[in-house]
């Protein structure tokens, strides 16, 4: 299933929550194409979610403080969405009629 603009953000910021790395890692653990990536990056950086630092010889990208905070935020909401799915199961099979048994059906099992 393709994933939206918000949900490959969010995949983005979770890569880098734990710590930096390499436009390869970053493409590895949210598995996109790294032109694709490299776009996304673009767009974070200039929102300041995101910095460019270099590791010795090698550019990693790393989450700011206020990338944290989003990525937190869209994990949240996305906690309390499930939430809400369960509480709505919840109550449409609260909602449901109780089976009954027929007729038909006791006589069959006092006599079974």
């Amino acid at each position: 299933m393709r994933r939206s603009k918000l949900e490959n953000y969010e995949a983005i910021l979770a890569a880098l929550a734990k710590r930096p790395l390499t436009v390869d890692s970053i493409a590895y653990k949210t598995n996109m194409d790294c032109t694709v990536l490299g776009q996304y990056l673009e767009s974070l950086m200039r929102n300041g979610l995101v910095v460019e630092k270099f590791a010795g010889k090698r550019k990693v990208y790393a989450i700011t403080e206020r990338g944290l905070s989003v990525f937190r935020t869209l994990s949240f909401q996305r906690y309390l969405e499930k939430i809400a799915k369960t509480i709505k199961t919840v109550d449409t099979l609260e909602k449901a009629p109780a089976p009954t048994i027929s007729n038909s059906e006791r006589k069959e099992e006092t006599s079974g």
